[in-house]
C-alpha cells in the first residue's frame, strides 16, 4: 500500500510540475504578451522563440527541460530502492522514472493551470530523457537539430527526433547498456508527441506549415 501512495506521488507530483506554463508566464512577464495568441498558438518554446526571440525561446526550453528532468530525479528519490519486480527483474527505478517523465510530459500538454490547455512536450521528453539515457537524449537532440536546420520544419525535426530517440534506446537495450522497459518510455513518448503534432502533419502535408524564420499570423490548433 504504502508503494502505490509513492507512485501516485510520483505521478500527481510530476504532472502538477509538468503543467507549470513557463512559455505563458516567460512571454507575459517578459514580453507582456499572451504566447497563446501569437503564432502557432502554443505555449512551447519554439512558438515563444519564433514569435518573441532567441532569448525568450532559450529560456523556455530550458526551463521546460528543467522541470522534466527535477520530476525525474524527485521520482528517483521518493522510490528509492523500494522492491518491484516483473517476472524477476528489478525495474522500481526504472518504473518511477518513466512513469515521472510521462506525467511531465501530459501535464505540459494538458495543464491544470490554464484549462488543460498546453504544449507538445518536445523540450519535456528531452529532458526527461537526460536524466533516464543521456546518450539517447544527446542523439535526439542531435537528430532534431539537424533535421529542423536542413528541412526548416521544427514539427518535423521534433517528430523524427522522437522516432530516432526510440530506436536509440531499441539498440542499446540491445547491447545491454540500457534498461529494455525504457523502450516502453520511447514507444508512449513517440505516440504522445506525434498525438500532439496531429494538425502539423496535416499542414505539413498540405504545405502551409510554418517553417522557421516565418512568424505569421496565428494558426489555429
Amino acid at each position: 500500500m504504502i508503494l502505490i501512495i509513492k507512485y501516485a506521488a510520483v505521478a500527481s507530483i510530476s504532472y502538477l510540475v509538468g503543467a507549470i506554463p513557463f512559455g505563458l508566464i516567460i512571454s507575459q512577464k517578459m514580453a507582456n504578451v499572451d504566447i497563446r495568441k501569437r503564432g502557432s498558438g502554443n505555449i512551447g518554446a519554439t512558438n515563444v522563440f519564433r514569435t518573441l526571440g532567441v532569448r525568450l525561446g532559450l529560456i523556455t526550453a530550458v526551463l521546460d527541460l528543467s522541470k522534466a528532468a527535477l520530476a525525474v530525479l524527485v521520482s528517483m528519490f521518493i522510490i528509492s530502492n523500494d522492491p518491484f519486480s516483473v517476472a524477476g527483474y528489478a525495474i522500481q527505478v526504472q518504473f518511477a522514472q518513466i512513469l515521472a517523465a510521462i506525467m511531465v510530459m501530459v501535464g505540459h500538454n494538458w495543464s491544470v493551470y490554464i484549462k488543460f490547455k498546453g504544449g507538445k512536450g518536445v523540450a519535456c521528453f528531452i529532458g526527461g530523457l537526460l536524466v533516464i539515457n543521456w546518450v539517447a537524449a544527446l542523439i535526439g537532440m542531435a537528430a532534431g537539430i539537424t533535421i529542423a536546420l536542413t528541412t526548416r520544419y521544427v514539427s518535423l525535426g521534433s517528430m523524427l527526433a522522437a522516432v530516432c530517440v526510440l530506436l536509440a534506446l531499441v539498440v542499446l537495450a540491445l547491447l545491454a547498456v540500457s534498461a529494455p522497459v525504457y523502450i516502453v518510455y520511447g514507444l508512449l513518448s513517440v505516440g504522445l508527441i506525434v498525438f500532439q503534432h496531429r494538425s502539423n502533419i496535416l499542414r505539413l502535408q498540405s504545405g502551409t506549415e510554418l517553417k522557421l524564420g516565418d512568424k505569421g499570423a496565428k494558426v489555429e490548433l
